[in-house]
């Protein structure tokens, strides 16, 4: 079943379902303390604290780390359509150190989808909303879905 099938679907609904069914298997993003913010269709919010065990030689958070978080966000927000989605190429631009203590807060976008095919536009802040990275990511839908209980929310192969 997926809404192409005039079925009243709460799309916000199915997608906080499928970040919670992620969430549960992420041993990623539990072990360096991600939380899911908010989650809608095509939509992520992720925070993260910076740990001393996330600073580098330079005194800042190591990028990987910032990467991760890109990489998580738009994670959720590719998959929350409730289809198997993963990340085929991420484009990240660090603007501003992140230090000890920062909230890191990265909100993946959807910016266009088309077929198999979406890029996702992530931006990461920190708690003073100072820009800490930008990121452009493209997607691809494979087959299977997240949660096999929950509706599909488009059908890439009627794009």
């Amino acid at each position: 079943m997926n809404i192409e099938q005039n079925m009243t679907v709460d799309t916000d609904n199915v997608a906080e379902q499928v970040g919670k069914a992620m969430y549960a298997k992420d041993q990623v993003g539990r072990r360096l303390g991600m939380n899911i913010e908010q989650i809608r269709p095509g939509y992520a919010r992720i925070s993260m604290d910076i740990s001393a065990e996330m600073i580098n030689g330079h005194d800042i958070c190591h990028g990987g780390y910032i990467f991760s978080l890109v990489d998580t966000a738009c994670a959720y927000a590719c998959n929350s359509y409730n289809q198997n989605t993963m990340s085929q190429a991420v484009n990240i631009v660090f603007m501003s150190p992140a230090t000890l203590n920062d909230t890191l807060v990265a909100v993946a976008v959807e910016s266009a989808h088309s077929g198999r095919t979406g890029t996702y536009e992530i931006k990461v802040t920190n708690h003073k909303t100072r820009v800490i990275a930008v990121a452009q990511a493209q997607c691809r839908t494979v087959r299977g879905r997240m949660v096999e209980d929950l509706p599909l929310l488009r059908d890439a192969a009627n794009d």
